[in-house]
């Protein structure tokens, strides 16, 4: 066992870490280059813990940097130790969890340094979609160093005092730190996307445990947990939760826990984990307003799909995809963003949720809860790329548009009672639930406060599911 209080790395470890679980693995390694005097320097661990653990019971794989020994900086076999840690959470299907405090590359090893960043890499790359991996930025993680969040699945920072960055704020043009911070937990949570959660350091350790009960050990292996709830448990709210589907998946949620991710992110698409009936269920939904703690909206978007919320659902429909993770969509879409920033992506970025969810092999479940119009609707998780069974709330509006605006397109000119009438007439027969269930677009119409039980009854007939694709190597999309 390793003493963890005599560094900031061991007790970040130890917060983290099942009491007395830590076992430190290569804690006499020491750096070979004796280059700028190196060798005189005391580094106890080459500036990294590196070692195995339990969350809950569960094995983990973690590596903590020392900022007090090198300024945690990587070098050749600073990286050796982390990527014999992914050889081993390999070799066992456990995940990786990196605590970063960091000054960054070892200058006194130059080209060894090098290397070793881009052997780092290699070894996260090969373990994508194996295994989860998990970063949490508690000093600098600069240059090359944001790399490896950037390969991670989730990605944990502390909001007041660490820095990841790529380029300094002050060496973009135009910039500096006090104008716009974009090295800041906000900033890259909020703008870039990097971060999935911001908060003090126990806060990160709380929510890194939290995460992990949702996850599987291993693209093998199923997260599974207890359940005590009511499988058919109603809801008498669920219905008022269009707006913040947050609160809706909440609501039909196993002890109503739903664990958001990226919620900083493209704040108009929900993403995260709930379990129903003991499995994790990897959920998106559309969404149009935020709640605030006096039950008040606090935000509000437009019901449409914009670039930064579709690139945060592909992202979130790969993970679930590659680790087994059923997908539960809530869908309340009526078209795209309409601003110069969202053409010059959106299409892009729509073309490659949509080619996620239709490749994607893990039962799929679409819930309309509102309006669905257009090809944004299709996107979002439709029957026709790819859903295994979709549900429509009894009230519900499903097609090309608005009823009233084709009813104005198709009668031109006619007067305000005729556009009326017919708006009537397209709803009945072109957007209504009941009119997309008879074509066969959606397979069961159920009433809002129901949704829990018909959801879970679909994943139960789901459980056995099997799909194959086409014979290639990968899609270009």
């Amino acid at each position: 066992m390793s003493n963890l209080t005599n560094s900031s790395a061991g007790r970040r470890i130890a917060s983290l870490l099942d009491e007395n679980s830590f076992v430190e693995i290569g804690a006499k390694v020491t750096a070979r280059s004796t280059d700028f005097n190196l060798e005189t320097k005391k580094a106890p661990g080459d500036g990294v813990m590196t070692g195995y653990g339990l969350i809950d019971g569960n094995l983990v794989y973690v590596y903590s940097q020392d900022a007090s020994v090198l300024g945690g900086a990587v070098g050749e076999m600073h990286a050796k130790k982390i990527v014999n840690l992914y050889h081993m959470a390999l070799k066992t299907g456990a995940p990786v969890i990196g605590l970063i405090d960091s000054a960054g590359l070892r200058l006194e090893e130059a080209t060894d340094a090098l290397n070793a960043f881009g052997r780092i890499y290699h070894n996260q790359a090969m373990a994508s979609g194996v295994i989860p991996q998990i970063t949490a930025v508690f000093g600098n993680c600069g240059g090359g160093l944001a790399l490896i969040p950037g390969i991670t699945d989730f990605t944990f920072m502390e909001d007041k005092k660490a820095k990841l960055f790529v380029n300094s704020p002050n060496a973009i043009k135009g910039n500096y730190e006090e104008k716009k911070d974009t090295a800041s937990a906000a900033f890259q949570s909020e703008e870039a996307g990097i971060v999935d959660f911001t908060g003090s350091e126990d806060e990160i350790f709380a929510g890194i445990r939290e995460l992990i009960t949702y996850l599987p050990s291993n693209n093998e292996e199923e997260a599974l947990a207890d359940c005590d709830d009511d499988l058919n448990r109603a809801s008498s709210v669920i219905a008022s939760c269009t707006g913040d589907t947050a609160a809706a998946f909440a609501e039909i949620a196993d002890d109503n826990a739903f664990l958001e991710v990226k919620s900083a992110y493209g704040k108009n698409m929900v993403t995260g984990f709930i379990r129903l009936n003991g499995a994790t269920i990897g959920c998106i939904a559309n969404r149009t307003e935020i709640t605030g703690e006096d039950g008040k909206p606090a935000e509000t978007f437009k019901a449409t799909l914009g670039v930064k919320g579709v690139k945060k659902a592909t992202d979130f429909v790969k993970f679930c995809d590659a680790f087994e993770i059923p997908i539960l969509t809530f869908t309340n879409v009526t078209g795209y963003c309409t601003c110069e920033c969202a053409e010059k992506n959106i299409a892009r970025e729509a073309a490659k949720l949509t080619a996620a969810f239709a490749e994607a092999t893990v039962p799929k479940v679409n819930v309309y809860i509102k309006d669905a119009f257009g090809t944004a609707a299709i996107v979002m998780n439709s029957k026709s790329i790819g859903a295994d069974y979709a549900y429509a709330w009894n009230n519900a509006k499903i097609g090309s548009m608005d009823a009233k605006h084709a009813a104005e397109i198709m009668y031109d000119g006619e007067d305000a009672s005729v556009i009326s009438d017919k708006a009537k007439e397209y709803e009945a027969l072109q957007t209504s639930a009941e009119s997309a269930a008879s074509r066969g677009y959606v397979d069961t119409l159920i009433a809002p406060e129901d949704t829990r039980k018909y959801v879970i009854g679909a994943f139960e007939m789901l459980y056995t599911k099997r799909e194959d694709r086409p014979d290639k190597k990968h899609g270009t999309v």
